[in-house]
């Protein structure tokens, strides 16, 4: 059986509101200033996932730290701008690796074997000197 991913819409409001320890007003209010972003319904409905449980949490520690909404708004963007910058870094540093490693395996095709390449030379040279 397959298992839901982290941002799989599973929870209603009322159920949602009571795992995380919130009024769901609370919920809607966080909503409406684009801190959250439940998924909905054909009929509208709203539904929430872990990954909103976390973005939750979050939301509930920086207020309680002191920072306001908008602040916490600011914060969570540049926390996921962050997270995409790294995610990028890292593809980027990997395309970088395979292009490095492809470099080498074409040199060593190139390369002469140095027993080879002093035979040549050796004979080369005796040619030369007849």
């Amino acid at each position: 059986m397959e298992r839901p991913s982290s941002d799989h819409a599973l929870y209603v409001i009322s159920v949602f509101a009571e795992l995380a320890g919130v009024h769901p007003q609370t919920l809607r209010n966080y909503e409406r200033s684009g801190l959250l972003n439940p998924a909905r319904t054909r009929g509208g409905s709203r539904r929430f996932s872990d990954a909103d449980l976390a973005a939750l949490r979050r939301i509930q520690e920086l207020t309680n730290d002191g920072v306001n909404l908008e602040g916490v708004k600011r914060i969570m963007a540049l926390e996921n701008e962050l997270a995409a910058t790294r995610a990028l870094v890292d593809q980027m540093r990997a395309e970088a690796r395979s292009h490095v490693e492809a470099t080498h395996r074409q040199y060593r095709r190139d390369l002469v074997p140095v027993r080879n390449a002093l035979a040549l030379f050796v004979d080369a040279t005796r040619r030369g000197a007849r």
